[in-house]
């Protein structure tokens, strides 16, 4: 059996990833890539402290963020989508761009 300490490890590396691209990454699309990758550490944290107490509540929850994840991404592409068709760019430092 896997020690805890192991998934945590992995899940604070995942998390530590995820917000150096959220910080230093200039397209939106990378953006939204880390933001999913630091929920993801999360369920991962969830999960494993889920199993080590035997409890079912971590996993319901991680349900429940997948679920959250998963909207976020379809209304988050589509606006995206959106902008990259209006503005010809999806670079973040270009946001004003936005106002009318």
């Amino acid at each position: 059996m896997v020690p805890i300490s192991y998934y945590i490890a992995l899940s604070a590396i995942l998390f530590g990833l995820g917000v150096a691209g959220f910080v230093f990454k200039r397209n939106i699309i990378t953006i939204f890539m880390a933001i999913e990758l630091m929920l993801n550490a999360v369920n991962l944290a969830f999960v494993a402290f889920s199993r080590a107490l035997g409890q079912l509540q971590g996993q319901v929850f991680v349900f429940f963020v997948i679920v959250v994840a998963a909207a976020e991404a379809a209304v988050g592409l589509g606006i995206v989508i959106l902008i990259a068709r209006n503005r010809q760019s999806l670079n973040v430092e270009r946001i004003n761009l936005l106002k009318l």
